[in-house]
């Protein structure tokens, strides 16, 4: 997959709202959505040294994060996820994992995929000490627009936890809040060139483009 680019705002719940109802009548929701949300949740990494946290949070322009994701709590579909960062794009690569090798990646501290990310991902357990450090999850309404690939995505409740092995259960009284109430997180995503009429749809004059981190959010807490 190619470098995408990516804007990240803060938005309240009433900025949400009006971008959505912008939106609707020029974009789809995902074909993936069924009902007004989807919920994910992301299992980070991060090496003995935090190393993953400290360049998030000092704006090193090339890194990466290593995660496994879920959504709406499905464990017949793990991922294996790596997220690249260089400068003001961004891209992702990702293996499927099964149930065992999560479970045994999160218990255990062993990963025993044959696929290339999984070999990269064990190297780098055993030579850099990377290990799970919390829990992100939140509520996702995304829409879509094939004309530049764009996705924007409502990201909404988010929370987390330090309790890497409750990542594959139901415990929903281990999460904490990871930002102050009313305030959700808005991304957009596209190839090369972002259509006007859904920049003009977004912008609301109040919104100002942030370096947010759900990670670092979390990880902030604990």
């Amino acid at each position: 997959m190619e470098y995408r680019h990516e804007l990240k705002f803060q938005v309240t719940l009433m900025e949400l709202e009006k971008i959505k109802y912008r939106l609707e009548p020029v974009l789809t929701y995902d074909s993936h959505q069924d009902g007004d949300f989807y919920t994910v949740r992301s299992l980070y990494f991060d090496d003995m040294y935090d190393s993953c946290l400290f360049e998030n949070e000092s704006g090193v322009g090339s890194r990466a994060k290593y995660r496994i994701r879920i959504y709406n709590g499905n464990l017949d579909l793990i991922h294996l996820e790596k997220k690249y960062k260089e400068q003001e794009l961004t891209r992702k690569k990702r293996e499927e994992i099964s149930l065992e090798e999560c479970q045994a990646l999160i218990l255990e501290g062993e990963m025993d995929g044959q696929g290339t990310l999984a070999k990269e991902f064990a190297y780098k357990m055993q030579s850099k000490g990377m290990g799970p450090k919390c829990i992100v999850e939140y509520d996702r309404c995304a829409l879509v627009n094939e004309v530049g690939n764009v996705r924007v995505t409502f990201d909404m409740n988010i929370r987390g936890c330090a309790h890497p092995e409750i990542f594959l259960g139901d415990s929903p009284e281990y999460f904490d809040d990871a930002m102050p109430p009313n305030m959700h997180i808005l991304e957009i995503k596209y190839d090369e060139l972002l259509p006007r009429h859904i920049l003009q749809a977004v912008d609301l004059n109040t919104l100002q483009r942030q370096a947010v981190s759900k990670y670092c959010l979390v990880r902030g807490r604990y």
